[in-house]
Formats: structure tokens, sequence, C-alpha cells
């Protein structure tokens, strides 16, 4: 098949098993077809899915993946001991694991294309995300605690493994007892990722942008969790922190010095 086709049947095989969706019209345009596949992936809920759409959407997500070009550790510049800086799309890096920022519920951002980095990695992930996701919170039988983490397969990312994070929501004014559950939510990715034996983790931006967390206090945070960490624990695991906006990567070239 090629990647239009594998395109046309993934479109076709979600709009046909909900009868809610079958009034659909599949767009002529490439990019408006890839934003309804995408669209499609988002709201579906974690349900059984055949082996041969997951064959189709494996090949295509792939090789998206690799349009987008893969971003190895060795492709970017130290910024400190043990520690990277790297602008860009945290779906494109090729290390150990990612950490997403997830909400409460752990299922992935069901909102169609929406910009949040959960919508992100679960719509390059593919949905078996949404399903391993699904089978640890049924298993939990709760809602998942701000600061702590888990960790599943990264599936179609070029990542080996997604560690899943709920970082705090500010409402109003920060307190500490905010800034110490973002602390909490990169010390237990580090100690997750070490109970695994990883070597590379790259953090997004924890709580900053939809759930409202100071970009500069969050930063702060994260570097001072991380450099920490690091003095205590002599395992060699190595932290990236990712950024998409200019802000952001400011904000961090200073901390980082």
């Amino acid at each position: 098949m090629t990647q239009e086709e594998r395109l046309l049947y993934l479109i076709k095989y979600l709009i046909n098993e909900n009868n809610e969706l079958k009034y659909i019209d599949v767009p002529m345009a490439d990019g408006e077809q890839k934003r309804l596949l995408r669209s499609l992936m988002n709201i579906r809920p974690p349900k059984t899915v055949s082996k041969e759409f997951l064959e189709i959407q494996d090949a295509y997500l792939q090789e998206e993946c690799a349009k987008k070009g893969i971003i190895s550790l060795s492709d970017i510049p130290s910024a400190q001991q043990g520690m990277y800086l790297w602008q860009g799309d945290i779906t494109r890096l090729s290390v150990d694991a990612i950490v997403n920022a997830a909400n409460s519920a752990m299922l992935g951002c069901f909102v169609p294309c929406h910009g949040c980095i959960d919508n992100a990695i679960h719509s390059a992930a593919g949905v078996e995300l949404r399903l391993a996701c699904s089978r640890i919170m049924a298993k939990q039988k709760t809602q998942e605690p701000v600061g702590k983490a888990k960790i599943t397969k990264a599936y179609n990312l070029p990542c080996r493994y997604v560690l899943h994070t709920v970082g705090p929501i500010i409402y109003g004014k920060v307190t500490k007892k905010d800034c110490d559950l973002l602390a909490d939510c990169y010390l237990s990715c580090l100690e997750l990722a070490a109970a695994y034996q990883l070597k590379s983790v790259a953090f997004c931006c924890i709580s900053t942008g939809e759930f409202h967390f100071p970009n500069e206090k969050a930063a702060e945070i994260a570097v001072k969790t991380v450099q920490s960490y690091q003095k205590k624990n002599q395992n060699d695991l190595e932290v990236i922190f990712n950024v998409f906006k200019d802000t952001d990567y400011a904000i961090y070239r200073q901390l980082l010095g």
C-alpha cells in the first residue's frame, strides 16, 4: 500500500466503526485527510481494534515519523554535564523515554487536533497508547494523582517509552504546594526511568501552557530538581529539556548557562 492508500484505509475504518460518524465526507486534499485522521484517532475511545488496522496504522505512522526527521541524543549539544536543551517536536526524539504532560484521566486528549503535548504524543504513537493507558487506569481504579508517574511503551514514536505525569493546575497564585507537586513530577519520572534502567529522558515543560504554571518558575523547578537528582544519584541518567516556544528556550538557555 502507498502512504495515501494507508491514510484512506485508516480514515474509512475509523468512520465505519462508529455509526455516529457515517455522515462524514472524506476530503480530497492530503492535508485535510491527515487532519481528519488525527481527529478520528483523538476522539476514539479505548476499545478493541483489528490486527489489520494496527499493521496499516503502524506502517503509516512510522513513515510519517521518518518524514519529520528523527533526532538522536548525539544530535543535541550538551548544555551542562548530563543535561541537554532541544527546541522542537518531542515526538521526533529517539531517546529512551519522553515525558507526557497528562491529565488525571490519563487517557490522552480527546479534543480533535488540540495543540497540547498530550494530543501530539498520542496522535504520533497511535491508538495502542490509549489502550495501554486504559489498562493501567482500569487496574488502578482511580484517577492519576498529581506528581506521580506511569510508564508505557512508545509504540510508533521513535523513543522506547513514554512516562506519563500529571502536573498541578494553577488557578490563581502559585503556592508552595504547587511548586512541590511540580518537583514531584520530575522526580517521579526520574525515579521511574532509573527503575527501568533507562539512560535518557526528555522532559516537556510540565504544567505550563494549558495548566497555567508560570514558565520561568516551572523551568527553575525543573532544572533544580534534575540537578539535585543527578547529584545524589550516580546512574548516568541523561536529561533533555525539550521546549517548543522561543520564550521557553530563552529561559532554559539562561538557567543552564
